[in-house]
């Protein structure tokens, strides 16, 4: 297996979670390996001027449709949780930590998260919500707030943050396939054919 996609993404991002259903498949399909890039987008937002298309009220209106479309095209539930946009600070450092510290389950954490945020509808910038979410999932939360903690973790998300922006990532979700940059969960056909 010599293909691979990068995959950089954020948990608080729709998109992100729309494309994270459709792209384990999609390298399956390829003989392609996934290579998740957890990143901070507010830190992306921050160091590239960009802003959450949320914050502008037509913009805003046309993503929540058009990302609807894409749930139904995907077969999948979009749903928005309470509070959306959260800070994902926490989330993300937690996102990496468990890459780090405990590989073996991140493939059942990303599938906890993203299934309570945008099927189950819970507000994970909640951190009693949050702790709920990965005791359910067989996920120690004490541990897991450690890990959050940890200088090492803090500066791996900082360090695959500034990555992204530096190879000119500027939202999420964000795919690499070798030097070949698709940003959008709606590029993914363009990942697809890059992935021959």
């Amino acid at each position: 297996m010599s293909k691979s996609v990068e995959f950089f993404f954020d948990l608080g991002s729709p998109a992100s979670y729309l494309a994270w259903t459709q792209l384990p498949a999609l390298c399956a399909r390829h003989d392609a390996h996934l290579v998740y890039r957890p990143m901070l987008l507010g830190g992306v937002f921050q160091a590239t001027g960009n802003a959450s298309p949320v914050m502008v009220p037509a913009k805003g209106q046309h993503l929540f449709v058009d990302l609807q479309r894409y749930a139904r095209r995907y077969g999948v539930t979009l749903a928005f949780p309470p509070g959306f946009p959260i800070n994902t600070l926490n989330l993300m450092r937690g996102t990496v930590a468990v890459q780090l510290f405990a590989p073996q389950r991140f493939e059942a954490y990303l599938t906890a998260v993203f299934q309570a945020m945008w099927v189950q509808q819970r507000n994970l910038g909640d951190l009693a919500v949050l702790a709920s979410v990965l005791d359910e999932a067989g996920f120690d939360a004490e541990q897991f707030h450690a890990w959050t903690a940890d200088p090492a973790v803090k500066a791996a998300l900082k360090a695959a943050t500034d990555e992204a922006v530096q190879r000119g990532v500027f939202g999420a979700p964000t795919c690499f396939v070798g030097a070949q940059m698709f940003f959008g969960q709606d590029r993914l056909d363009f990942v697809a054919e890059a992935l021959g």
